[in-house]
């Protein structure tokens, strides 16, 4: 079960963020700010290519906070369950991608181009008890002006890593965007010691000239005090988690975890190249499946994890799967 907490505490939350919608129900009056990182070393590995690092911050109001105004349009948001607790988020991310080979300084047209996508996000979400549902619109840019040359080219030099020396290969400026939804059950047995199991398949699907996708899958997990979330959150395209929880009922809980995700891909801006007349392109493979595996643990305000990925190839010539790691903390306000 989903358990809701400081209900007399609400009202001023509201009044802070802004009016909640009449027909909202009242829950949770606290935020979640959370942050992920997602990178190839975090597997265990210094393979530093394709999808080589991932950075993203979040703000996810209290149940039915946030401006008004945003609420009204969040009204004709479809999929969304106007009934259940609702919370509007708030991010900034970016992605960084680069081919195997990153000494050539010429255009590999065996490999997948260098790319780099900066964005910000608006997503509104509703939870009931066995389901969790998310809609995002991801608006940004890809190309020189998000920044990915001198993100990674710094960050390599303060540790002294070999620098990346084909970054005026990557894909034009070019505006960016992505709307997603996805959709999470969760089916939980649980025991009178607050010990149990759940499975929680899902589907999710994206459109945009960023990522164009739809996928279905599985997640499996054990632990104590299961209901606190749907899983840990991860940086898109991925399994889907849960930016929110609530408080463990004896101050801490605890799960492990592992699961997969199937995904038919119509469009990736990184291996498609950009949409009008770009020559830095790969031939994608239309279907890549994720598994992973991890474990999350909550102490009071506070949810840490941590996950591994492997990942099928996602273009033509791809020698191998990729392997990242992704860490995500979430806290309470």
């Amino acid at each position: 079960m989903v358990f809701l907490r400081g209900l007399s505490a609400a009202a001023l939350a509201t009044a802070l963020l802004g009016a909640a919608p009449a027909d909202a129900q009242q829950g949770d009056p606290e935020g979640v700010f959370t942050f992920v990182i997602e990178n190839d070393t975090l597997a265990g590995g210094n393979s530093d290519k394709h999808y080589t690092n991932g950075i993203r911050a979040g703000w996810l109001t209290p149940d039915s906070g946030g401006p008004q105004s945003l609420w009204e349009l969040g009204r004709y948001v479809p999929l969304i369950d106007l009934q259940a607790r609702r919370r509007m988020g708030f991010a900034i991310g970016h992605n960084l991608y680069t081919p195997e080979d990153k000494v050539r300084t010429d255009r590999n047209f065996n490999d997948r181009p260098y790319g780099a996508f900066l964005y910000a996000g608006l997503a509104y979400q509703s939870q009931s008890d066995r389901r969790l549902d998310t809609v995002e619109l991801d608006v940004g840019v890809v190309g020189p002006a998000a920044l990915g040359e001198e993100i990674q080219n710094n960050f390599h030099r303060l540790i002294g890593s070999a620098e990346a020396h084909g970054w005026h290969n990557q894909l034009d400026n070019e505006p960016g965007f992505a709307l997603v939804f996805e959709r999470k059950w969760r089916f939980l047995a649980e025991t009178a010691g607050g010990y149990g199991i759940d499975l929680m398949p899902h589907v999710s699907g994206s459109i945009g000239n960023v990522l164009t996708y739809g996928g279905a899958g599985l997640t499996f997990r054990i632990g104590e005090d299961l209901a606190v979330d749907f899983g840990p959150p991860r940086i898109r395209p991925a399994l889907p988690g849960s930016s929110s929880f609530d408080k463990p009922l004896d101050r801490f809980a605890w799960y492990l975890f592992a699961g997969a995700e199937a995904r038919g891909v119509a469009r990736d801006m990184f291996l498609d190249g950009n949409t009008f007349g770009s020559e830095q392109s790969i031939e994608k493979r239309p279907f890549v499946l994720d598994v992973q595996a991890g474990l999350a643990f909550v102490i009071r305000q506070t949810r840490i994890s941590y996950t591994q990925v492997w990942r099928t190839e996602e273009f033509k010539g791809q020698r191998r799967p990729d392997y990242f790691g992704s860490i995500s903390i979430s806290t309470k306000f």
